[in-house]
């Protein structure tokens, strides 16, 4: 008697799956006939991830191999992680990972607060012209492409530009900026928070939008002031896209812009100025090591990965906001 119980409930299951299934093939069948112009739309980005983003992911494996372009990927020869042990025994790995971290945290500690910074500096301001004005004026530099603005960093910061004009003023030597490596990642860092804050505040201001002005009525009848009402209705108002933001960020850490680095530094200034993405197109294009160069790209990305993962970790695990 229990084997014929055992047996239903087991038929029981698996009619309960495959009705299961069934609904769920409907439901997307459905689905897709009554949103089916939504997803043409996103047709094209479909393809785009796919060809672009996934598909080359196969190109990865030749970090593992001696990779030769009349081989082909799948001709060259097999040599497991001989690449990753020449990276890290290279001369230059402790620098170039040195310079990476340090230009990350100091963009992190420095250009991630920028923008929430502005965006409640803006939310605080009354007059709507002005706000418009200050926005506008805040925006305009993350239009400016990386060239023109690599251009503009080089005149500033020349001998005779305005950055040592006003040095000059204040009692300063005048010197050549960038051919100074301790300059390099001040100039950096500044230049990118400067490009970036009102384009970063956008989505900060978007956040401070969707906060219930009741709460406002309600801390200002408790006799809170605006710097109070700013830390204990607009902050936690804002914090879970915050967090959002900070864990993306964690995940491309080791990401420092190469276009903007390789206009800006030289041979003078590598010390300081030399990253992991200028190091890979040193090796990779300049000197055709190509399986090298991809092995320290897929270091890079395993690197970003894990900080990632743990960084979504401890949020989820501290504030219980994450992106899974």
């Amino acid at each position: 008697m229990e084997n014929i119980t055992a047996h239903e409930a087991a038929l029981s299951r698996s009619a309960y799956e495959k009705k299961k299934q069934a609904s769920f093939v409907h439901r997307l069948r459905r689905d897709l006939v009554k949103n089916r112009m939504i997803y043409i739309l996103a047709l094209p980005v479909i393809a785009y991830y796919i060809i672009f983003q996934y598909v080359p992911m196969y190109g990865a494996t030749i970090a593992f191999k001696d990779f030769s372009p009349m081989k082909g990927i799948l001709g060259s020869d097999w040599v497991g992680f001989e690449h990753f042990k020449a990276f890290f025994n290279d001369v230059y790995f402790g620098r170039i990972l040195t310079n990476t971290l340090l230009i990350s945290i100091y963009n992190i500690v420095f250009g991630f607060p920028a923008p929430i910074i502005l965006a409640l500096l803006l939310n605080e301001v009354r007059k709507a012209g002005f706000k418009r004005f200050v926005q506008s004026i805040t925006y305009l530099p993350h239009f400016i492409s990386v060239l023109v603005l690599c251009g503009l960093i080089v005149d500033f910061t020349a001998r005779n530009g305005i950055v040592n004009d006003l040095m000059a003023f204040m009692g300063f030597e005048r010197t050549a900026m960038l051919l100074q490596p301790g300059w390099f990642r001040t100039i950096y860092v500044s230049s990118n928070i400067w490009q970036e804050v009102g384009w970063g505040s956008i989505i900060y201001l978007a956040a401070l939008a969707g906060i219930d002005q009741a709460l406002y009525e309600a801390a200002t009848i408790d006799g809170a002031g605006r710097f109070k009402q700013m830390l204990h209705v607009t902050l936690p108002g804002i914090m879970p896209t915050i967090i959002i933001l900070f864990i993306l960020r964690m995940g491309s850490m080791m990401n420092v812009g190469f276009d903007k680095i390789f206009l800006l530094y030289n041979p003078v200034t590598y010390e300081t100025s030399d990253v992991i993405s200028t190091y890979v197109y040193r090796k990779g294009i300049l000197e055709a090591n190509y399986s090298f160069s991809s092995a320290v790209g897929l270091f890079n990305s395993v690197i970003n990965f894990v900080l990632l993962v743990i960084t979504n970790k401890v949020s989820k695990k501290v504030n219980e906001t994450s992106l899974w």
